[in-house]
């Protein structure tokens, strides 16, 4: 179990660390497909792992080529971590009154209808006119929004990050990657401190620290290759991750559903 959980981390947190998309979105499908951890256990490790990719992301990042309005980022990441909190509170609140199949089925419902809107978005956008805002208050808004969908889906972010920065700062694809992964630090940072105030769920720590290296591991290579690939490539990779995480999460529903045992 040990080692096909790191090789899911893994392999999320290289195509999270490519794409900006985090790496949760992908974690959190596969192994609640494999049933071996309670949703709230799978929350909190879901958000450890992606916040030690991003971290490790950011770092190999630093002082790169990419060129940033450095107030996209700081505004963005300022209200991330204001919705962090807001959606770890929303997700503490949900998992004391529903079922944990309950939960799944809303998580994975909405990261369908998430996927979908953004998949349509990316395929289309060249054929819409993007915005280049320069508020602070609404950067901070949108942060704070994107903030709340993390933490509460456990997925840092996602998609949901660059269709939302492609669309209102015209940024480049690997300029949005950035901008994204700055987002999911800082709302995953903030959700973490605030679950060890409140209330840490059960969990084997062996498999915390096979996570958190698999979000490590993954973030170096994913790094390097993302180096190597230029603004089309990182669109076309990100297209396909969408397409096979509206599979997933199709097969989630049903799986919730009960339709498909496994």
């Amino acid at each position: 179990m040990e080692i096909t959980v790191f090789l899911v981390c893994l392999v999320a947190c290289i195509i999270g660390a490519i794409s900006g998309i985090g790496g949760g979105i992908i974690i959190k499908p596969v192994i609640d497909t494999l049933g071996i951890m309670d949703i709230s256990a799978l929350n909190f490790l879901s958000g450890c792992t992606v916040l030690s990719m991003s971290s490790v992301s950011l770092y190999k990042n630093r002082n790169k080529y990419i060129k940033l309005n450095n107030t996209i980022p700081i505004y963005l990441g300022i209200g991330a971590s204001v919705g962090g909190l807001i959606g770890k509170q929303i997700f503490d609140i949900i998992t004391n009154n529903f079922y944990d199949n309950i939960i799944e089925i809303i998580q994975s419902i909405i990261l369908f209808i998430i996927n979908i809107f953004i998949l349509v978005y990316i395929v289309v956008k060249d054929k819409i006119k993007s915005k280049n805002i320069k508020s602070k208050i609404i950067t901070l808004i949108l942060g704070c929004l994107l903030g709340i969908i993390s933490s509460f889906l456990g997925i840092g972010g996602g998609p949901l990050n660059i269709a939302v920065i492609y669309y209102f700062y015209s940024l480049s694809s690997k300029q949005t990657t950035l901008s994204s992964l700055i987002v999911i630090f800082f709302s995953q940072l903030s959700s973490l401190i605030y679950s060890l105030l409140t209330h840490i769920p059960n969990f084997k720590h062996n498999i915390l620290i096979i996570m958190c290296l698999g979000g490590i591991f993954g973030a170096l290579i994913g790094s390097k290759i993302a180096k190597k690939m230029n603004d089309k490539k990182t669109q076309i990779f990100f297209i396909n991750v969408l397409i096979i995480l509206l599979l997933l999460n199709i097969f989630n529903i049903f799986k919730s559903y009960g339709v498909i045992n496994i």
